[in-house]
């Protein structure tokens, strides 16, 4: 069997460090924390879990941290966790099967990255990130912030998941280190361009986040995942800015690189069903059911091709007055999320309508 170092950097973690280690101290052989300047608890939490704890001056570059605490494991593997991940019970037994049948050949492994649930607790988005890597390779990290982990060789995607379990989030932090580089007059490659353009956006700077999607997405450098995604936020954009032209013409842009996504289909369908164009919209909607996602795409969004399109289209036939068919498309909606308000209150709804229209005389007075 393998043996694996669990390298992470933290700082100020103490509300998720402790769950984070609990789920894993029994897969590794060896734990080593990166501390980057913590002034709470977090290592005194961590000391029972290990003694390898490790200081690192901030830098405001998470790649030099990562990079350096890579250097601090001893064994085959290094496997990287954030202090809000946690291995589920399933996971966990996911990953010893990995680590018993893992060959030395495999030089990364891949794993879900469960980023956000629904109320039912079901994964509603995720996306794929090498998690596990062999040591000897070398494997570096690159950009100051939002970094990747470059890999190559034999590489394997595995099923096991880590479920990204965040309590509380700076939501300056990372604008401050782009703004800190372009500052200082730093280019931006097309990757970081497209992440500080998605931070401007969700600091509501909606003309400046426009301005770095175009100038991401004329570069034609870009990853097609990432240009796809650039266009769905410079619809965002558009939306805050109430421009509804360009909204409509960033969300047909996303069509150069690829086959109408699900997501793209939803928001055309909004697009329409905002200007009571009832069958426009239901046919997007529609489109959105249709379509097969590729279970091995890097990025996951349940929502479009379960719940969300078959509410809307229970909305819009009941705008149509096609009660059956609205019902059921709020009961096939409910397949997904089954104790949602606003199911619930559909059903009572087309419960009344579908009785009254069988039996008239209850619309007397």
């Amino acid at each position: 069997m393998v043996t694996i170092s669990l390298c992470m950097i933290v700082k100020n973690e103490e509300e998720v460090i402790g769950r984070c280690l609990e789920s894993v101290k029994d897969l590794v052989d060896e734990i080593n924390i990166v501390d980057t300047g913590s002034t709470d608890n977090t290592k005194k939490i961590v000391e029972p879990y290990t003694d390898r704890i490790f200081n690192f001056q901030w830098i405001n570059n998470f790649a030099a941290a990562r990079n350096f605490s890579f250097q601090q494991a001893t064994t085959e593997y290094i496997l990287w966790l954030d202090a809000d991940d946690v291995f589920s019970a399933e996971e966990r037994e996911k990953f010893k099967a990995l680590k018993e049948s893992l060959t030395t050949d495999i030089d990364a492994v891949s794993m879900n990255y469960y980023l956000s649930f629904d109320d039912e607790g079901n994964v509603s988005s995720s996306l794929r990130r090498y998690r596990l890597v062999k040591r000897e390779n070398q494997f570096q990290w690159i950009g100051a912030v939002h970094e990747y982990l470059s890999v190559g060789g034999h590489l394997l995607d595995s099923d096991v998941g880590v479920s990204h379990l965040p309590l509380s989030h700076d939501h300056n932090r990372n604008i401050e280190i782009y703004n800190q580089l372009v500052k200082s007059g730093e280019q931006l490659s097309p990757r970081d361009t497209f992440y500080y353009a998605n931070e401007l956006l969700d600091h509501t700077q909606y003309e400046k986040a426009i301005f770095y999607y175009e100038q991401f997405l004329t570069s034609k450098l870009g990853w097609v995942e990432d240009n796809i995604r650039a266009c769905y936020r410079l619809a965002d954009c558009y939306s805050h800015l109430d421009d509804k032209e360009n909204y409509l013409t960033s969300i047909l842009r996303s069509f150069e690189y690829d086959i109408p996504r699900p997501e793209a289909c939803c928001r055309l369908g909004y697009y329409f069903m905002e200007q009571f164009k009832n069958y426009e919209a239901i046919h997007w909607y529609e489109q959105a059911l249709l379509i097969k996602q590729n279970p091995h795409a890097p990025f996951q969004n349940n929502t479009f091709t379960t719940w969300l399109p078959h509410l809307q289209l229970c909305v819009l036939y009941d705008r149509l007055q096609q009660y059956e068919i609205a019902n059921a498309h709020n009961e096939l909606a409910s397949t997904f999320i089954p104790n949602d308000k606003k199911i619930l209150y559909n059903r009572d709804y087309f419960n009344r309508i579908l009785k009254e229209e069988k039996d008239p005389s209850k619309n007397l007075p």
